[in-house]
């Protein structure tokens, strides 16, 4: 399947690969097509307002017709996500019951992990109620453990949504009605399995890992491939990015050559039931709509 006949592409593996730069390029070539495209980047360094020499913020902003972009702030997200919990809250409950959960929320916003669940919050609100907006959303990832773990997200969180409907059920000693609570658990349910499903659907969304040929990049493909299998997230393919080019010679060229094409026939080897695209190094960085262009070009024959 064409990579940019998807809906949702993530663009992931370890930091300095080069994601940035093959998650944008897609996004411009997808708009160049016709495509109504968003392009997220959920990476803390945020380098795609650098790479287009325009701010983007954690409001989608038109970068030029037809493509959006947006950088998601983790800190930002986390306030906005307690907030919208203690409204939700303040709905359930009595004023007097309130006062005490919001102390308690307030609390818990400090704790480890609140921020990675805003992050996901946010990302399926793009994922499920913008569906209809845009033809395609491009995410730009952080670093592959990080990013892994927001795709396990849907599996962990249903989890606890269920042993909250199950506590909440047992403090309910008689049937009044419908029970407030458990009603938002329900729908909070039902969004994370929309959520799973879309991502498990391969015609839908897709994963494509950028690495360089060199062993630690390797090796983090490697253990990103098996936790991606295991969360049953399809893999659209390979991208070897800065490829020695051909035409270079010198005697330490020709060294680094030697050892880069140990690491491409690993790649070769290890990832062979995989499509794999190269992307030659360039004579300097990436930036600007114009080298974008070039660079979509080529990662769209990704398939």
């Amino acid at each position: 399947m064409p990579l940019l006949d998807r809906k949702i592409l993530f663009f992931g593996g370890k930091g300095g690969v080069g994601k940035t730069t093959c998650a944008s390029a897609t996004a411009v070539e997808a708009s160049r097509r016709g495509r109504r495209v968003l392009l997220v980047s959920t990476d803390p360094a945020h380098s795609t307002s650098d790479i287009f020499e325009q701010p983007l913020g954690p409001k989608e902003r038109e970068i030029e017709p037809g493509l959006f972009g947006l950088e998601i702030d983790a800190t930002f997200e986390a306030r906005r996500y307690v907030d919208q919990v203690k409204q939700q809250i303040a709905e359930l409950f009595s004023p007097a019951i309130l006062k005490e959960a919001s102390k308690q929320i307030e609390m818990a916003a400090t704790m480890p992990g609140v921020e990675e669940v805003a992050l996901f919050e946010r990302m399926s609100e793009l994922i499920v109620d913008r569906d209809d907006q845009y033809d395609l959303v491009v995410f730009d990832t952080a670093p592959t453990g990080h990013t892994l773990r927001l795709l396990q997200m849907p599996e962990m969180m249903t989890a606890w949504v269920r042993a909250l409907s199950k506590t909440r059920r047992a403090m309910l000693t008689e049937d009044p009605g419908p029970d407030p609570v458990l009603t938002a658990l329900e729908a909070r349910r039902e969004r994370l399995q929309i959520v799973r499903a879309r991502l498990m659907q391969a015609r839908v969304a897709a994963f494509v890992l950028v690495l360089i040929p060199e062993r630690l990049p390797i090796e983090e493909t490697a253990r990103a491939l098996d936790t991606l299998a295991s969360s049953d997230v399809h893999v659209a393919g390979l991208i070897v990015n800065r490829v020695l080019p051909d035409q270079l010679d010198g005697a330490f060229l020709g060294a680094r050559r030697r050892q880069e094409q140990v690491y491409l026939d690993e790649i070769e080897r290890r990832f062979a039931r995989l499509p794999r695209l190269r992307l030659a190094q360039r004579e300097s960085d990436v930036h600007g709509i114009g080298q974008l262009e070039a660079i979509g070009r080529e990662v769209s024959r990704l398939a």
